[in-house]
């Protein structure tokens, strides 16, 4: 797994987590969450990990006790943004898996099959997805008749017939450094919330003629891909992790 790097987006604030801690250092099973995360990339052979920090950015410092470089979002403007933060990290070399803090229970072994099928098939990006039976609320994964990537579709964008698909993008991603760093450059927030997205640059990798697929998960590995965004989300990820332990 030479020359593969993980960035980490930690900016958040969690507001539905009735909390004033910034989200990713929410604790489960008496470890800040980002730890899970940060643990699964070191574990599938990522030499150098990111953490991307915003929301009372010295706080999230402190909590991780794992060896990590940071970089600072000072504005929360969008994930392709905060992945722009760490661009000076990202650089040219190898690869780069792109990670939330609030994913604790993605796996090490899962993030090694993701590595392993994006350099197999030598993609420009491999994005993780999942098949759940309701999708609402995610970017579906799009494919042709064929079963080919065709594009990402957010849910507020979606046709109808987009929306009955039910492959969804988790969010997470595995990108060719090189590419990556190329279409960060050249991402524009021209769109209504006048955000970055970072599934702009997946189209832009696309355009230049990059192949780009997606590995979707299927059964109970889908609980590897559940984002904490509430107390309660927080409870039944820290029941998951106990009982995995």
């Amino acid at each position: 797994m030479n020359n593969l790097k993980a960035v980490i987006l930690a900016a958040g604030k969690g507001t539905r987590m009735n909390s004033d801690l910034p989200k990713c250092i929410n604790k489960i099973c008496d470890r800040p969450m980002v730890h899970y995360v940060i643990k699964a990339c070191d574990d599938a052979g990522a030499r150098e990990v990111c953490v991307v920090v915003g929301y009372r950015a010295s706080e999230v410092r402190n909590a991780v006790y794992d060896v990590v470089t940071f970089a600072e979002q000072l504005e929360q403007l969008g994930t392709g943004h905060a992945v722009k933060c760490a661009a000076d990290f990202i650089g040219t070399e190898g690869d780069t898996l792109v990670l939330c803090g609030d994913t604790p229970l993605i796996t090490a072994d899962t993030l090694k099959s993701l590595v392993e099928l994006h350099r197999k098939q030598a993609n420009g990006v491999t994005v993780l997805s999942a098949k759940l039976e309701d999708p609402t609320g995610y970017g579906r994964i799009i494919r042709d008749a064929a079963g080919n990537f065709v594009k990402i579709v957010e849910q507020k964008d979606g046709t109808p017939e987009e929306l009955l698909c039910n492959e969804i993008n988790s969010g997470m991603y595995i990108f060719n450094s090189e590419a990556l760093s190329q279409s960060l450059e050249r991402l524009t927030n021209d769109n209504a919330a006048g955000e970055y997205y970072l599934t702009d640059t997946i189209a832009m990798i696309k355009k230049i003629g990059l192949q780009v697929e997606a590995m979707p998960l299927e059964g109970e590995a889908v609980d590897e891909i559940r984002g904490v965004n509430t107390v309660e989300q927080l409870k039944q990820a820290e029941e998951i992790m106990k009982a995995r332990q």
